[in-house]
């Protein structure tokens, strides 16, 4: 396995792993898919690879906009199935925390589906702390879903 930032030749395997996410589940709240256009404004992007094919991404990105919250950022990170369980999302997670470390990031935040219990333990294990849970504030598939926020303090 490789993690390695992602390349121009990489985002059409990273927008096909985050629309079958959008479109077959509930991880996200999202229903519009992702373009590679899009995805080039995403500034970093890692990519894990297995026998050459990217199987996981994560990214990170602004948590809020205003100067106040220029050190938080929040992150999204998705695995194709059979890439599960093997290690490629504590091997991203750790990448994109050292990058952010290094562009001095202090607070990196996880907003997560209640819809996926997998990936709140997976942040837990990770040293992220659930900081609590809004109720019914995403709606996708003609259902109300929790968001449940973690947090990880970096520095």
């Amino acid at each position: 396995m490789i993690v390695r930032l992602a390349g121009e030749a990489d985002l059409t395997s990273v927008a096909d792993i985050w629309n079958d996410v959008i479109r077959n589940t509930l991880q996200t709240f999202t229903t519009a898919e992702k373009t590679v256009a899009g995805l080039r404004d995403i500034d970093p992007i890692y990519v894990t690879e297995v026998d050459g094919a990217v199987v996981g991404f994560a990214c990170y990105f602004p948590f809020r906009s205003g100067p106040g919250y220029a050190r938080t950022i929040e992150h999204s990170i998705y695995l194709a199935p059979e890439a599960q369980g093997r290690g490629a999302g504590r091997a991203l997670m750790h990448a994109i925390e050292d990058h952010a470390r290094a562009e001095g990031h202090h607070v990196l935040i996880s907003g997560m589906s209640a819809a996926n219990p997998g990936g709140i333990a997976f942040h837990e294990k990770m040293g992220f702390e659930v900081m609590g849970r809004l109720s019914e504030v995403g709606y996708k598939n003609g259902q109300y879903i929790d968001l449940v926020l973690a947090q990880k303090i970096l520095s």
